[in-house]
């Protein structure tokens, strides 16, 4: 029971909740809008093609999420932004979601047609995030005012209006990224908890600039009008190409590192795409154990390069079956594929991992050692593909692993592996322990 509230799906709530602020905000502000001003009509429209375009222009961050940069600190400006005059009516709470509601659905529409790519979840976060911050700014009753209204008194302190912006942003970012995890989490079948740690400590830069974006924007347009809008989104387009040339190059460094892992395929130290099948099985391992998005990439990486030390053996092994070897010849295959790779200067953390991708569960038990999970991941994973060769019989191979569960391979690992199997065939997941 607490490993099934751990992994709970958040995914079908989450995008009912944000159907339902989309429905609840058109019929409240149908319902109770009048003729808005003619200027204030102009920003609000200006504001939803920000975000419509805005939510096109999407990148991936480190967490493997899809975000919206401009979409976000254009929603953001928009719920914090006044639109009218001090000592008139305020724009409502609903008015202001049903914009950027429509804004976002636009963009995320535009996406599918153009490129047929675009994942929901995301923009039901933002979505939510953006409805968080206009209904705390706009409705929310404090000491008799909402905030808005309390900004027309604090008119002569501009910083404490700031600050209140600030802190209204930060609150809805939290609830941003939160979501966002949780979808993530429901998508990888990793826990909750720790997917939300994890999107927060990885995205925490970018969400303070978005929210530093969305309070200039709000603050600037009583200065400048809409005119804010393009002058503080602009900063972010160049975001937007640094992100862009940044994720090109971590596609080619992990292009690389793929092309080293098919070295000992091509040489016949291995069988066909063994290096890769270790690096998928370890990774949905490691997301199910609740490793973090950097400890996935040195964990896959690992994995991708685990048999490199191999290129130094006078004859292969039998089909490049490790698992099958002596233990001084993976202990020599380690060491070596961890000396090959600690030559980039740049990859220690995986040597690390690589050297000691050998060492029994054992070690660890009985004598205390400090030995990488992500090791003993990559352990379990290569046994059981080498295992499974050469009629893949999976249920054989997960046997073997059993003879050896607490001796050679951590329990933890193998109770994960069994989920992942079990979730790849569709079937309840079963544990050892």
């Amino acid at each position: 029971m607490r490993e099934r509230l751990r992994r709970i799906d958040l995914r079908g709530p989450i995008g009912l909740l944000s159907v339902a602020c989309v429905l609840v905000s058109l019929w409240l502000s149908l319902g109770s809008v009048g003729p808005l001003d003619g200027d204030v009509a102009v920003e609000m429209l200006l504001f939803l093609v920000a975000i419509a375009l805005g939510e096109t222009a999407r990148l991936t961050i480190l967490t493997g999420r899809e975000t919206a940069p401009m979409s976000t600190a254009a929603a953001l400006g928009l719920a914090l932004t006044p639109l009218t005059d001090a000592g008139e009516p305020q724009v409502g709470a609903a008015t202001v979601v049903a914009t950027i509601s429509l804004g976002m659905v636009a963009g995320l529409l535009i996406l599918r047609l153009v490129s047929g790519s675009g994942q929901w979840g995301g923009t039901a976060a933002r979505l939510l995030a953006a409805g968080t911050a206009a209904v705390l700014y706009r409705s929310v009753d404090f000491g008799g005012q909402t905030l808005i209204e309390w900004q027309d008194v604090w008119h002569d302190h501009r910083w404490l209006v700031a600050i209140v912006m600030l802190v209204v942003g930060t609150v809805a970012m939290i609830v941003d990224l939160a979501l966002e995890a949780a979808v993530r989490a429901g998508r990888d079948h990793a826990p909750v908890v720790r997917s939300v740690i994890d999107e927060l400590r990885s995205s925490g830069g970018l969400a303070t600039a978005l929210v530093a974006s969305g309070a200039l924007i709000a603050l600037a347009e009583f200065a400048v009008g809409v005119s804010a809008l393009p002058l503080f989104l602009f900063p972010l387009v160049l975001t937007y190409f640094a992100v862009q040339r940044y994720a090109s190059i971590r596609t080619t460094y992990r292009q690389t590192i793929g092309a080293l892992s098919s070295l000992t395929d091509r040489a016949g130290y291995t069988r066909t795409s063994h290096a890769q099948r270790v690096a998928d099985i370890a990774v949905a391992v490691g997301r199910d154990m609740g490793m973090g998005q950097r400890e996935l990439t040195d964990l896959e990486y690992a994995a991708l390069l685990h048999d490199l030390g191999q290129v130094a053996l006078r004859a292969p092994i039998p089909e490049g079956a490790t698992v099958m070897a002596a233990p001084a010849d993976q202990q020599r295959i380690a060491h070596d594929g961890a000396e090959i790779v600690r030559t980039t200067g740049v990859l220690d953390n995986v040597a690390a991992i690589l050297e000691a991708q050998t060492t029994p569960y054992r070690q660890v038990r009985e004598f205390g050692q400090d030995l990488p999970m992500a090791s003993r991941i990559i352990k379990v994973a290569n046994a059981y593909d080498d295992l499974c060769a050469p009629n893949g019989n999976d249920d054989r191979a997960m046997e073997r692993i059993h003879l050896g569960l607490g001796y050679e391979y951590d329990p933890r690992v193998v109770d994960s592996l069994t989920r992942v199997l079990e979730r790849r065939r569709g079937r309840t997941p079963l544990t050892t322990s």
